[in-house]
């Protein structure tokens, strides 16, 4: 991905360097590493949905907030912090723009990067949880080491890769202003059963691929950002995070009611059409019977 000469976004905030403590399940203090046990029992032993207990993992205020590194150290992953505010400025100029054609003013996401643990609109959040769009403070958040994981545990290399992770999250952020995510919320209270709630989850989630893949179409055309490999870098990210292969891998068997986010093939599938049509009105998720 051609990015290192483009702007960077001004809205990120970097809280790399700082440790939160926060209280846990029903006000006890549990550490990080128990909390995501209890998440991990709760999503594979009792098939709570993973957005449910993302909740959970969140519940507690931040007790205690420490800096370990000096402000303006150089880090590692400096490189990859810069990497993240430019491809939220390339989603940033490519939503402007769509939004201002259909008349409306687009209201810029923030960006959170850190280091382990977080505090965000929406609770106390630990890096177990993966990257994550709060809709109550209109911000992402960001562990910059999950792109390591991206690459090593998930078998899924690339810059392209990882800018559509935030991509991804960006889609749900446009998915916030248009008020669908309102819709699906209301929908899903509403479900019959635990699999309907689940199914439109798995509709939102490709919708959230498909606007993704939209972006990169749009990006192409106004800058030309895309290098040899970079699809089939983003491919390989979502394929890597399927909830067939990710369940495959953690027990050995997929149980598909269970499903929240979609299959490989189908994330694989709805980015390929936004990034091929570039077409918003090609990416409703909810009315088709085929994913």
């Amino acid at each position: 991905m051609r990015w290192k000469t483009n702007r960077r976004s001004d809205n990120v905030e970097d809280r790399r360097g700082q440790r939160q403590s926060a209280g846990g399940l029903g006000g006890l203090k549990l550490p990080s590493g128990v909390m995501i046990v209890v998440a991990l029992v709760g999503i594979f032993v009792f098939k709570i949905d993973p957005s449910k207990m993302l909740g959970l993992v969140m519940d507690g205020g931040a007790q205690q907030t420490t800096t370990t590194s000096a402000p303006g150290t150089p880090r590692p992953d400096d490189e990859l912090a810069e990497f993240a505010a430019v491809v939220l400025a390339e989603t940033e100029d490519v939503w402007n723009n769509i939004f201002a054609q259909s008349g409306k003013g687009y209201d810029e996401p923030k960006l959170v990067i850190f280091d382990d643990s977080v505090r965000s609109g929406c609770g106390f959040a630990s890096a177990a949880v993966g990257p994550f769009y709060c809709s109550a403070d209109e911000t992402i958040y960001l562990d910059l080491n999950f792109f390591e994981d991206l690459r090593t545990k998930y078998g899924a290399p690339g810059d392209f890769a990882s800018a559509y992770v935030i991509a991804h999250e960006v889609g749900h952020h446009v998915q916030h202003l248009l008020g669908i995510s309102d819709d699906v919320r209301s929908k899903k209270s509403q479900a019959r059963s635990e699999a309907d709630a689940n199914e439109l989850s798995v509709r939102q989630e490709l919708q959230a691929d498909f606007l993704a893949g939209l972006w990169a179409h749009h990006a192409e055309r106004a800058k030309g950002i895309l290098e040899e490999g970079d699809i089939e870098e983003a491919l390989g990210a979502a394929a890597a995070i399927g909830d067939d292969r990710l369940q495959k891998q953690s027990r050995g068997y997929v149980t598909p009611d269970s499903f929240t986010h979609g299959t490989s093939q189908q994330r694989q599938r709805w980015f390929m059409r936004g990034l091929k049509t570039g077409d918003f009105a090609q990416g409703d998720t909810y009315t088709v019977r085929d994913l």
